[in-house]
């Protein structure tokens, strides 16, 4: 099975999300890039996550949201977009904190779930996991996703070890 396949059966993606959000986005003009775990799949050995994390540049969010209420189910919190359909357990979210805008004019085209876009540079993508990783808000579960994140980045890129602070790396053994 290819990934792409085996992506849409995984997430039970009956309402083709993926494919309708990418082609939303690219005749919106609104410059993103993927983030977050399914970036870390870019660049490290893939794991199974229903989740897709995009950033958006600077000035869209407004009409993306706009956009995307004509078509999807969307819930706005402080800093993203929860979008999601009934019939796909497919859950993307728009990240809206104003840190991750620069990650995408930095952002290269790769392979993420069988399908080529913009994912963000390695260095964004560790330096993102390693924000979640250290933000108090965030669920305990959710962090130790994002170590375990953090780990399969410098695992597969040793040299990312550097960029990884002291805090994280002590947590990592």
């Amino acid at each position: 099975m290819r990934a792409r396949e085996f992506w849409r059966t995984v997430t039970v993606d009956e309402a083709n999300v993926l494919d309708r959000l990418i082609d939303l986005l690219r005749t919106a003009n609104v410059p993103f890039c993927v983030i977050g775990g399914q970036a870390v799949n870019a660049y490290a050995e893939p794991v199974v996550s229903l989740d897709l994390d995009i950033a958006i540049a600077a000035g869209h969010a407004e009409r993306l949201a706009g956009l995307l209420t004509r078509s999807f189910r969307v819930e706005r919190f402080t800093h993203s977009l929860n979008v999601s359909d009934a019939r796909s357990d497919l859950r993307v979210q728009f990240q809206l904190d104003p840190r991750y805008e620069d990650f995408v004019a930095r952002s290269a085209p790769r392979l993420v779930l069988g399908v080529e876009l913009p994912v963000a540079a390695i260095s964004d993508v560790l330096q993102g996991k390693v924000w979640a990783a250290q933000d108090p808000e965030r669920r305990g579960s959710k962090r130790q996703k994002d170590l375990a994140d953090i780990s399969r980045l410098i695992e597969a890129h040793p040299e990312m070890r550097a960029s990884v602070p002291a805090d994280i790396l002590e947590r990592l053994l």
